[in-house]
């Protein structure tokens, strides 16, 4: 388990990153993601059954932020497989751009979300680089809501891409950017 370090933005000192059982700690992830990424009961329900199935996937792995118990953050993700539901989405914007090559040996970041009484930390960025750091792939990729957010420019800042903009998830009501980096990510 790692512990932050004092330095860059206000951390609070009890803040650990280390390995997350995800599957038995789903609702208390879920009811952090919910509150970053603004879902609502319906689709948190949907999303239960998404977590759980990955979870049992050669290669998957979370970790979380946690202060005194209680989950702060969490990330997870895998091997990225082509037959997986949103590889078979994303391929024909990425094909389209002649970045295809990239869903093969990369880590795909699946999740990664903040509580956001806790954004702006460090944590988001901890989350990310400690998951990744251990990934026997080469690159990592993964999708994000295709506008200039806070969570773009920590992609952005950690050495991702965009391989396809505009990208349109069945339901998702916002387009998505498909982002790839080369791993290790970069560090400021």
């Amino acid at each position: 388990m790692l512990r932050f370090p004092g330095h860059g933005h206000r951390r609070p000192d009890d803040v650990v990153i280390g390995p997350l059982d995800l599957s038995a700690r789903i609702d208390e992830a879920l009811a952090v993601q919910a509150l970053a990424f603004g879902l609502g009961s319906d689709e948190v329900a949907v999303r239960r059954q998404i977590v759980l199935r990955h979870m049992t996937y050669p290669g998957a792995r979370a970790l979380g932020a946690t202060s005194k118990g209680r989950l702060l953050g969490f990330v997870y993700g895998m091997p990225n497989d082509r037959a997986h539901w949103w590889s078979t989405v994303v391929e024909p914007y990425v094909r389209a751009q002649g970045h295809e090559d990239w869903l093969d040996n990369s880590f795909v970041i699946t999740e990664l979300h903040v509580h956001p009484d806790h954004q702006n930390r460090g944590l988001g960025r901890a989350l990310i680089t400690d998951i990744t750091d251990t990934a026997a792939e080469p690159r990592s990729i993964l999708s994000a809501i295709d506008v200039d957010s806070p969570a773009r420019g920590l992609y952005h800042s950690l050495g991702y891409q965009d391989l396809a903009r505009q990208v349109l998830f069945p339901s998702a009501p916002k387009p998505y950017a498909v982002m790839g980096a080369p791993l290790p990510l970069r560090r400021r």
